[in-house]
């Protein structure tokens, strides 16, 4: 027989998150290692595009680290994340401790050890918090996948491999080239 895995309690989260990277996602702590070279490039680039996209909006994209903390208000619990990339589209609940709210958009770029999370774990956090779209870049392969909300349940809106214009299905006009993300 397994033994059950203990949950964690916030508190004991919140201690621990002083000294390491690291998330809370049902009473988990998953640790974050250290990116590779390709995932921070990968992210920098990617910002690069959503920095020019939302120049003078209301919405603002913010790389990790920083905490995205979502509290279920009907059961009290709390998780907390630090996705690669966020846009936080109602600035006044960002806080010292990082953005106390649903963002708009979250984007993961995959680790080989964060891979099962970001695909599981976490497509299910942001579907039960109503994020409408999420993101999942992989620098390996040089593919990006988007997915939106629909009825609770993400759906594939579009996949590029390689080659082609990725487009946000929230933010219109939000689109460039994957070349650009993946050639450094």
């Amino acid at each position: 027989m397994i033994p059950e895995k203990k949950r964690a309690a916030y508190e004991e989260f919140l201690k621990i998150s002083q000294e390491k990277r690291a998330e809370f996602i049902d009473g988990n702590i998953y640790f974050l290692a250290s990116p590779s070279f390709e995932h921070q490039m990968t992210i920098s680039r990617l910002n690069i595009e959503f920095m020019r996209y939302f120049e003078g909006k209301e919405c603002i994209p913010v790389i990790s680290p920083f905490d995205v903390i979502f509290e279920d208000e009907k059961t009290g619990d709390i998780h907390v994340v630090q996705p690669d990339l966020v846009v936080i589209c109602n600035k006044k609940f960002i806080t010292e401790k990082g953005y106390k709210g649903v963002p708009k958009l979250i984007v993961e770029v995959l680790s080989p050890s964060s891979a099962s999370v970001d695909y599981i774990k976490k497509m299910q956090l942001y579907s039960y918090f109503d994020v409408c779209e999420y993101w999942i870049v992989n620098p390996r392969n040089k593919s990006v996948q988007v997915f939106v909300l629909d009825n609770g349940v993400y759906i594939e809106y579009a996949a590029l491999s390689q080659k082609g214009i990725v487009k946000s299905a929230v933010f219109e006009n939000l689109e460039f080239d994957i070349e650009n993300v993946f050639n450094f």
